[in-house]
């Protein structure tokens, strides 16, 4: 009786998280304030039902829940959330909470209503580790990093085609700077590059220990190593070839795409990574 009271305040909390997102829709269209505060505290809501789920499951299983892909995406999402959160306050940039809880929105849904597959969270049971806990959430933790560049790296593609065709306006004011933009979305790759860096390292370090021999041709592997050069490239251009606007945007665009791909597709085709199974 309680799971089901549970699974449906879980359900009530997409509900909720949609209806945010629907009102910052109308706010990005009608300059709307009253809809973008009654949003933002129906996300501060969902912020707070999602953290209370995090314990209680922490609680119950007695580790942190990033061990198949359903707890990976819930994390994922719960990231996206937190941070924009956080952006809105410090930065004030309404347009970035909007399109990333876009995305967090789409990472949710797929958690609540995918089937739970519970050979994966067997498998993840035997594998807890303090090694394995570590990788995942800093791999995480950089996807949420690089999402969120991505979003400041789409808004400048707006703000720049905006200004482009001379369309002026309210929109054009509230997307914000464009090197503003641009600089942000730089600090967030920043960041994320070592925090994929340092989870790669321990997860190697991790199958080292485990397995008999790291599977080097798989799929995921190969993956987050071509997830780092992309975004390697991203700053090595930034940094030393002074490449800027645009067409770093573009990079930017293009190298999210290349994480998910990693994420979604080369983990289901993992041979060891279990929590994509």
């Amino acid at each position: 009786m309680l799971e089901l009271t549970m699974t449906r305040v879980h359900e009530a909390t997409v509900l909720l998280y949609a209806l945010s997102v629907l009102l910052y829709f109308i706010d990005f269209l009608n300059n709307n304030r009253k809809a973008n505060r009654i949003a933002f505290w129906l996300l501060a809501i969902v912020w707070s039902l999602q953290t209370i789920f995090l314990f209680l499951y922490v609680i119950k299983t007695g580790r942190f829940p990033v061990l198949t892909i359903f707890e990976g995406l819930y994390f994922y999402a719960w990231v996206l959330i937190t941070l924009s959160l956080v952006l809105n306050k410090l930065l004030r940039v309404d347009f970035i909470v909007f399109f990333t809880n876009v995305l967090g929105f789409i990472v949710m849904a797929v958690h609540t209503f995918a089937p739970v597959q519970i050979e994966s969270h067997a498998l993840a049971q035997k594998l807890v580790s303090e090694l394995l806990l570590i990788h995942i959430t800093m791999a995480i933790l950089s996807y949420g990093a690089f999402t969120l560049s991505f979003v400041f790296s789409l808004l400048y593609l707006i703000q720049y085609d905006l200004l482009k065709r001379k369309k002026w306006g309210k929109r054009l004011i509230r997307l914000g700077d464009l090197s503003k933009l641009e600089s942000t979305s730089y600090i967030l790759n920043v960041i994320g590059v070592p925090l994929l860096l340092l989870s790669v390292i321990l997860g190697l370090q991790w199958a080292h220990i485990k397995l008999p021999q790291i599977p080097w041709s798989d799929t995921k592997i190969i993956g987050s190593f071509i997830v780092l050069i992309v975004y390697s490239i991203f700053l090595y251009c930034k940094v030393r070839r002074q490449v800027y606007g645009k067409t770093l945007a573009l990079w930017n665009a293009g190298s999210f795409l290349v994480l998910l791909v990693n994420f979604l597709f080369f983990g289901s085709l993992s041979e060891f990574h279990f929590w994509y199974s």
